[in-house]
């Protein structure tokens, strides 16, 4: 196999790839030992029927899935060489087949190079989630004001309690886990913007593309859900695009640079690999209270 690789700007990039001899020779007789059992041509039974008559009558058709299978695998061993890492399927151009060679152009997207230097040690500052008498004192009051009872004992058999101090602790707890996911979330999009602060590198409008399409469809889901009919969702998709191009954008950079650490750290890249990765970064930070 014959490769080279021609960069037509950031992310564009143009494989050319040719293929002779045993590869090309090798799929056209199994092709066309398929098309012998099955053929029907007269005089001759399913099964010996000679090749050159076979090429004869269903060269077009030999041709076709010749090209159908050939392309996609000579294409993703060529990657293999090349170490390309695309990020949208090919364009494929200028295919040449015969019975012993095959050639063709692929252009497409690849990954960005993402020159990630320190995601361990990353410095997180840390605070003890505490509860303040005040905030348990409104929750308490605002609870009360939905009771029809006047007195404390009351109102938490209304609610499902069995005392008030019951209830009192089950707010503190209901507290304390609402600051606790807000911290955790903070904590994520620090460490976040601190690997974001450390690269520089242009986004592939193929990715971009992708993405933005998900979060307009998701929009247009949730105002569907809202009752707009579907005209004037349809109204709405240019001004969608423009609004959501910017989140867009981040969300493809973020999932980038979060990619570059599992792929250097070795961390599969799955559904879960973000949740994977942040709680890596986490475990390696710098915390500090």
């Amino acid at each position: 196999m014959k490769t080279q690789v021609k960069k037509i700007d950031h992310h564009k990039r143009e494989l050319s790839v040719q293929v002779e001899g045993d590869i090309v020779r090798q799929k056209f007789d199994k092709i066309y030992a398929k098309i012998n059992k099955e053929a029907k041509i007269p005089g001759f039974r399913s099964g010996n029927v000679p090749r050159d008559i076979l090429e004869k009558h269903y060269s077009n058709i030999a041709r076709q899935e010749a090209l159908k299978e050939l392309i996609p695998e000579v294409y993703n061993q060529a990657l293999g060489e090349t170490r390309l890492e695309p990020v949208s399927l090919p364009d494929i151009s200028q295919v040449n087949l015969d019975r012993d060679n095959l050639s063709f152009k692929a252009n497409l997207e690849v990954k960005p190079k993402i020159d990630l230097k320190n995601y361990k040690g990353l410095k997180i500052g840390y605070k003890t989630i505490q509860q303040s008498e005040d905030e348990i004192k409104k929750a308490l009051d605002k609870l009360k004001e939905n009771c029809k009872q006047t007195s404390d004992e009351d109102c938490a058999h209304s609610l499902g309690y069995p005392n008030p101090d019951v209830l009192r602790e089950t707010l503190e707890k209901q507290i304390y886990l609402e600051k606790s996911r807000e911290q955790q979330i903070n904590l994520e999009n620090n460490i976040i913007e601190q690997l974001l602060n450390q690269v520089n590198f242009q986004i592939p409008s193929s990715l971009i593309n992708q993405q933005l399409e998900t979060l307009i469809k998701q929009s247009e889901v949730d105002l569907a859900l809202r009752g707009m009919d579907k005209e004037k969702i349809h109204e709405q998709r240019e001004k969608l695009r423009e609004n959501l191009e910017p989140q867009a954008k981040r969300q493809v950079r973020v999932f980038l640079v979060l990619e570059e650490v599992a792929r250097r750290e070795n961390i599969a890249r799955d559904d879960k690999m973000i949740q994977r990765v942040i709680e890596f970064l986490l475990r390696h930070a710098d915390w500090r209270e």
